[in-house]
């Protein structure tokens, strides 16, 4: 088959260039995203409408708790809920960074949870014990955080990788583990300092706190949501420039072959669920250092499960991640508000229910809606591969 000359391309008609950008990006796997994100809308506008509220004074309220406040005087107070976003979303793209990556590797990190906990543990402890100076003692409190996550999840890695035992099943167990260990840290006296009897931590040091990108007292973002940018171009390097970003990616897509070719499979599967933890205890370590600044029993709320759909509505990779870590703190953000409307706040679990289950079977996205399965062909082998066949 003859192969098809650049001039021949350009004078390609203006239907099948249109075709070609078409069948590009409906067969993307990004398609599904997107659609998951506006179906879960339309969705919840039923139950809005079941619920005999207004669709659209919901939505215009989720907006305002979550982008921008236009009834307010203050440009300040506008932008609040922006910055209250950006705070939100900075433990979901962390932990969600960690389990993406994870998944990237084939290895079902379902311990998110347990990770972020022990990350806030270490970081509580290491943030009110220690007498250090500011920076330091926040750089001391934050790699604590991260090597106490790493190491147990690292642990779950190196029982896969040598007995072969479920990831699933032991991240799962460590979460349970990590939950009563937390109950058990907080009631003890080395936490709770003098004249507290509450399930509650001391107070981290103010030279271990992250410190407020905006100043003012109208806004809570701290630098965590800095962290969330140097950690999601970190894991971007690490997958697609790194050698060890190329042996986990081999060993996620075959690890028989991976093994036949030279690469040691355990030392990947142990290393990557040592980084997987490590980046959910910096979502613990944030949690702790930025945004509450002590440990409670409801400190890690239900970021480390959230985590698991903001990786898979991001495809774990890394700028996915990150926008639908943003989208869910959005979620988090904005949802209060839409109580005024009548909604009740259990409203963006419905949104986040229904994307989960929409980014679980992408084949039923693509029968409803017609859309073409990924051909491996782009825009020009597009082209050419039509006019040829004429």
């Amino acid at each position: 088959m003859s192969s098809t000359t650049d001039t021949e391309k350009q004078a390609a008609p203006l239907s099948l260039k249109v075709k070609a950008t078409l069948h590009v990006a409906l067969r993307s796997n990004w398609i599904i995203s997107v659609f998951a994100i506006v179906i879960a809308f339309i969705v919840g506008a039923f139950f809005i409408w079941i619920a005999d509220a207004s669709i659209i004074d919901t939505y215009w309220r989720l907006f305002k708790g979550s982008i921008f406040d236009p009834d307010q005087e203050q440009f300040t107070r506008q932008i609040r809920p922006l910055t209250n976003t950006l705070r939100d979303s900075s433990p979901l793209i962390l932990a969600g960074l960690g389990l993406g990556l994870g998944f990237r590797a084939g290895l079902f990190n379902i311990g998110g949870q347990g990770q972020l906990i022990l990350g806030a543990i270490a970081a509580t402890y290491l943030g009110f014990s220690l007498d250090l100076p500011y920076f330091v003692h926040m750089l001391v409190a934050l790699v604590g955080a991260v090597i106490a996550a790493g190491l147990w999840g690292g642990f779950a890695g190196f029982l896969k990788a040598t007995t072969g035992a479920n990831e699933v099943i032991v991240t799962i167990m460590l979460n349970s583990i990590a939950g009563f260990l937390l109950l058990y840290v907080l009631k003890q006296s080395v936490f709770q300092g003098p004249n507290n009897n509450q399930p509650k931590s001391q107070p981290v040091a103010d030279e271990a706190r992250l410190p407020d990108i905006l100043p003012g007292d109208e806004f809570s973002l701290h630098a965590g949501f800095i962290l969330a940018i140097l950690a999601t171009v970190f894991v971007w390097w690490l997958l697609e420039r790194s050698k060890f970003g190329f042996e986990l990616r081999a060993v996620g897509a075959n690890a028989h072959a991976s093994e036949t070719a030279g690469m040691s499979t355990k030392k990947v599967i142990t290393l990557t669920m040592f980084v997987s933890a490590s980046l959910a205890g910096l979502a613990g370590a944030n949690q702790i250092l930025g945004t509450l600044g002590s440990l409670t029993q409801g400190a890690a709320g239900s970021i480390g499960f959230d985590a698991i759909t903001v990786a898979l509505l991001g495809r774990n990779k890394p700028v996915g991640i990150f926008g639908a870590g943003l989208l869910f703190g959005a979620f988090q953000a904005g949802s209060p508000r839409m109580q005024g409307a009548g909604v009740p706040v259990d409203m963006i679990l419905i949104l986040q229910s229904v994307i989960v289950l929409l980014i679980a079977a992408p084949p039923l996205i693509r029968w409803l809606f017609r859309f073409p399965t990924p051909d491996g062909l782009g825009y020009r082998e597009y082209i050419t591969l039509h006019q040829e066949a004429k």
